[in-house]
């Protein structure tokens, strides 16, 4: 599959218009996005950024503290939901969608594939979560096709470990969390969704889960029970199954590596004879399963958390040196096009918060890296092209410097780029509109320019290592090309202006399939207002250039005449 790019967005509170943001504040003090605000002219603005599919996060229906009852939605214990709206990873009912995010609460799956088919339309295509490992404390369907039973339906909950068994249990001893419950009562406990294996889940345990069981025994040294096959695999296939029968293009699987790689294997299979087009992403943080889990488990991408994130993370806020960028690709051993490149999503600081660097526009440098060092995908998560600072103390979350996800609540840069519902930007300051316009043209390039899409890198740091116009603590540079077309891209990570000169190594001419000494004409695809002169591309010279503060640029590259 060729490159794309990836909105991720809240629906909850990407449309919601409501200005009041009361900390823990209920859906009707503090509103809540819908489905109806992805507007046609909505996806439309979206997708000028470059995006191809849109992740809509928090789609399938989660434990809530609003009552739903009215509709036949069984209520939640408050005491066992995480914020006022509950986290989109306590999942109620995997048959159904959010009531939230509904206008009609009656018909919200209406609503949901109308969604679908206004983004399909819009050119672009869907992707949601799929959340394995665990479920909702007060896990009920009360929208499961018939014929189907009900997760922990036919469990027998005085075996502590059975594959016939979708929960783990805790027999004989009540649920006993490390706070205080109030009248939620579960006998016998089963265990938490971060594998809390006792009773007693402490505050900062997922407490509000429990942990589904795909016949892996982790009381007696994790052995695997997989033959015949465990309850849980078909129960959670049927799932899949429906999802994608839903028109849906792909699921981002919520801990993927939580759930055993053969499930996967065996899952995904089933999934692609019937949708071959369907993608599957994983949200892993341990590099030494990435080629398990790519190779057996048959994903098609993984999160870049630990590798690349990490390290511009670093780079743009704690002053790690800019050529460490060279080791974290080198690191992945030949499945760099297979990670999902990202800055920002729900679960990391904003880069504007002032957990990360302060100001959106800093983070310019290592946007162009991730968009443009490999031919992976990339992603950003909604606000990120507006420098959305994340600095709110929304309720259950408090200010950490991410946008909640378990409250309700509105984010004003959004807000100021819909205008209502207009989306035309009216509202957004000078430099956010400056930011914007940097995302657009990014991404823009990066999926328009084969030499990202579909060409090769080659990484100019080694050769500059000891070049005395070259701060490799500062500076970034490498080609990308395809065919005839060349990019360099050069990159400064440093909080002044910058005159450097890039040296290219005869080695490079030679991967590059390049000749020596011919001049080329050259224009900044991010700037093409800019004047460089022509150049000649040779080992024996230089590549001199300019880089303003915190900013890159990606040169195309044309032999002349």
């Amino acid at each position: 599959m060729s490159k794309f790019i990836i909105y991720q967005v809240l629906p909850r509170l990407f449309g919601n218009y409501n200005t009041n943001n009361k900390p823990s504040g209920s859906i009707d003090e503090n509103g809540c996005g819908k489905f109806n605000n992805f507007t046609t002219r909505a996806l439309k603005e979206i997708k000028s950024l470059g995006v191809t599919h849109v992740w809509y996060t928090g789609i399938i229906e989660h434990a809530t503290k609003t009552d739903y009852s009215a509709y036949g939605i069984r209520k939640d214990n408050p005491h066992v939901v995480k914020g006022e709206a509950g986290s989109p990873y306590a999942i109620k009912d995997y048959y159904d969608v959010s009531p939230d995010l509904a206008d009609d609460v009656k018909n919200r799956m209406k609503e949901f594939e109308k969604l679908v088919k206004r983004t399909h339309s819009a050119e672009m295509k869907v992707i949601i979560d799929f959340v394995p490992n665990h479920v909702a404390r007060e896990y009920h369907s009360d929208a499961k096709p018939k014929g189907i039973a009900d997760l922990g339906e036919n469990d027998n909950s005085a075996w502590a470990f059975s594959p016939l068994n979708n929960f783990y249990y805790i027999p004989n001893q009540p649920f006993a969390p490390q706070f205080d419950a109030g009248d939620y009562s579960e006998f016998p406990a089963k265990a938490t969704g971060n594998d809390v294996f006792h009773a007693s889940p402490s505050h900062n345990d997922w407490y509000e889960t429990v942990k589904l069981n795909y016949g892996v025994n982790y009381a007696e040294g994790h052995q695997k029970q997989f033959k015949p096959i465990p309850d849980t695999w078909h129960k959670m296939l049927d799932i899949l199954l429906f999802w994608a029968g839903k028109n849906v293009d792909g699921f981002r699987c919520d801990m993927a590596e939580m759930t055993p790689v053969e499930f996967w294997h065996w899952a995904i299979s089933r999934v692609k004879k019937q949708f071959p087009e369907i993608i599957f992403i994983a949200e892993i943080y341990n590099p030494a399963e990435y080629h398990n889990y790519i190779a057996n488990g048959r994903f098609d991408y993984l999160y870049d958390k630990v590798g690349l994130y990490d390290t511009l993370r670093n780079i743009t806020s704690k002053s790690h040196p800019a050529r460490n960028i060279t080791s974290a690709w080198q690191q992945l051993s030949g499945i760099e096009d297979k990670m999902l490149n990202f800055l920002e999503n729900h679960d990391e600081q904003r880069i504007g918060s002032g957990f990360f660097c302060g100001d959106g526009m800093y983070a310019q440098p290592a946007m162009i890296v991730s968009a443009t060092l490999t031919k992976s995908p990339v992603m950003i998560y909604f606000g990120q092209e507006l420098g959305e600072r994340g600095m709110d103390s929304e309720g259950f979350s408090g200010l950490d410097g991410r946008t909640t996800i378990f409250d309700y609540w509105s984010v004003k840069s959004i807000q100021d780029w819909a205008n209502n519902g207009k989306f035309d930007g009216k509202n957004l300051s000078k430099e956010q509109k400056e930011l914007r316009e940097f995302y657009k043209k990014l991404l823009n390039v990066a999926m328009n320019e084969k030499a990202i899409t579909d060409g090769v890198m080659y990484d100019l740091e080694f050769a500059n290592y000891n070049n005395p116009k070259f701060n490799s603590h500062e500076q970034f540079a490498y080609f990308r090309k395809y065919e005839n077309e060349i990019l360099l891209i050069a990159l400064n990570f440093y909080d002044k202006n910058l005159n450097t000169e890039i040296r290219i190594p005869a080695e490079a001419f030679q991967y590059l399939d390049l000749k020596e000494g011919e001049v080329y004409t050259c224009v900044n695809l991010l700037d093409e207002t800019e004047q460089i002169l022509p150049t000649t591309l040779s080992s024996a010279e230089v590549f001199k250039i300019n880089i303003p503060a915190w900013k890159g640029k990606i040169i195309k590259l044309t032999k002349k005449g």
